[in-house]
This record gives C-alpha cells, sequence and structure tokens, in this order.
C-alpha cells in the first residue's frame, strides 16, 4: 500500500536509538465524525474489524487492548479489566494502574459471539499494530477520507473521548474510563457543539447505550 505524495509531504519520519523508523502523524488530534467511522469500518476486513470495534467502544490505547483476555471481559456486568496499562513514569509508577472500565449492552453481546468457545484464557486477537497501521490507510483512502494517513490506533481513543464529551459525559468517569488526569481531558477539549442531532444518533448506532 503507497501513500500519496500529498500524504508523504505531510508526514514525518523520528528514528529511536534502537534503528528504527516511525511515522509521525501531522495531526495527533485527529477524530473522527460517526458518518467517517461507519464508511472506514465498512471498508475492513473481519479480523481488522473486530480489532477496530474494540478500540473503539472501549477507548483502550493499543497496547492496552492487545494484552486483554478473555476472562477479563464481565459479560453480565458490562465490563473490561484493562490489566496491562500505560506507566505514567511523572508520577513515579513503575506499574500502570489497572482499569475497569463500562462497555455497552451492544458491544457485550458482540464480544459474546465473536469469543464464543474460546478459552478464557486466550488473549481476545487484537492484531498489531503495525498490521493495523497498513489496514488503515487502505480502508481510510478506500473509505474517502481526505486524510486518512492521521488515521491510527489513537484515533479512535480520541474519537470515544470527543464523544462522550458530547453527550455530556463528565471529568470523572471520563478520565477514570481513558486514563487521563482532568488537565490532559480539559486540554484535549473539544466543544460538543460541532455535532449535529444526527451525528449524536448515529454515534449510538456505534457505541450503543454506553454511559447513556
Amino acid at each position: 500500500m503507497e501513500v500519496t505524495q500529498e500524504a508523504k509531504g505531510l508526514l514525518k519520519s523520528l528514528t529511536r536509538k534502537n534503528g528504527r523508523t516511525y511515522t509521525l502523524k501531522d495531526n495527533k488530534d485527529r477524530f473522527l465524525f460517526p458518518k467517517e467511522y461507519m464508511d472506514f469500518e465498512n471498508c475492513l476486513k473481519k479480523r481488522q474489524r473486530f480489532s477496530v470495534i474494540f478500540l473503539i467502544n472501549t477507548g483502550a490505547r493499543i497496547n492496552e487492548a492487545i494484552n486483554v483476555k478473555v476472562s477479563d471481559v464481565d459479560f453480565e456486568s458490562k465490563r473490561i479489566v484493562l490489566r496491562i496499562t500505560k506507566t505514567k513514569s511523572k508520577k513515579g509508577e513503575k506499574k500502570g494502574k489497572i482499569r475497569i472500565i463500562p462497555i455497552s449492552t451492544q458491544f457485550s453481546k458482540y464480544l459474546k459471539k465473536e469469543l464464543k468457545g474460546k478459552d478464557p484464557e486466550d488473549y481476545l486477537g487484537i492484531l498489531s499494530n503495525p498490521a493495523l497501521n497498513i489496514a488503515y490507510k487502505k480502508a481510510g483512502k478506500k473509505a474517502g477520507i481526505k486524510d486518512y494517513w492521521n488515521i491510527s490506533s489513537h484515533t479512535f481513543r480520541k474519537t470515544l473521548e470527543v464523544w462522550l464529551m458530547s453527550w455530556g459525559v463528565s471529568d470523572l468517569p471520563l478520565t477514570a474510563h481513558i486514563g487521563h488526569d482532568i488537565r490532559t481531558a480539559a486540554s484535549h477539549y473539544v466543544s460538543p457543539n460541532i455535532f449535529s442531532y444526527d451525528d449524536k444518533q448515529q454515534m449510538r448506532l456505534v457505541i450503543g447505550d454506553l454511559y447513556s
């Protein structure tokens, strides 16, 4: 999958000490409107779609998502335990704090169907970030998203955060769910007025009754 010359002009690269080169997006705060997301999801293959549906319904970081096991999903109480989370070195943490996050009724039913027959100690099967980055570019371009090269796993985390803001979810549950502190959440604030009534209705089609 080749990136257009226009996209290449907007992308920057960073070379780590280990010699690996990483692509830097020009807009890390990119989020998707519900219509964009739906078009994008429709262009994904099955395993890619499962990974993306998990990310947008949980707001989990990709490393958090990859490490979720079947036993971490509580279908009855509709919640997921994120055991491997980001270590916040500025706060002196040596290990990330476990987060327990709610999920919607619809997403719980979806997971129950998708994970049927799996061993409780099996991982969910979220694709690796490099594999997903290739899928994002292909699906984004096919879906007609103008700046498709900006889509990353973080995009779906950001999208859920912004959508929850638009519904008026207050700071405490929002920061507990996403794993930010209040100051970080405030710096990411987006006015709910950018979304129309139809946008908000379409959001419910994607993430169901979460925080309803």
